[in-house]
């Protein structure tokens, strides 16, 4: 379980630079992200956000994670907080985030995340 934390504090990182070499590396080629307010992200989707700069990230923390082993699977459950702009507007929030991953020959990939507001509605979504 160590490792998938690990890898959860690379992918923070990753996301807070911009780094989209390394997240592409990160994630399998199905990857899905569905949003805080339901919207879904294919791969180039995603990465695409932080490729045309609408996506600033400015802090991400990654914390109170439990990791569930299945096999070649796991469920990693924890609370997702960020500073960011999208499209020049804030997109702050806490959020219960879930991420699926599995395991092949080079490590764990990200297959996908799941967003929920914590609390009250993000302020984006007013």
């Amino acid at each position: 379980m160590e490792d998938i934390t690990e890898f959860g504090q690379r992918w923070a990182a990753a996301e807070v630079a911009g780094d989209t070499d390394t997240l592409a590396g990160l994630v399998t080629d199905g990857f899905r992200l569905v949003g805080p307010l339901g919207f879904v992200l294919d791969r180039e989707q995603w990465l695409g956000r932080y490729r045309s700069g609408a996506l600033v990230t400015e802090q991400l923390d990654w914390r109170d994670v439990e990791v569930r082993e299945h096999g070649d699977t796991a469920i990693a459950i924890g609370v997702h907080d960020q500073a960011a702009t999208h499209q020049g507007n804030r997109a702050d929030g806490t959020f219960r985030a879930t991420h699926v991953l599995i395991r092949g020959d080079d490590g764990w990939r990200l297959a996908g995340i799941h967003l929920s507001p914590m609390g009250a509605m993000p302020s984006f979504a007013r």
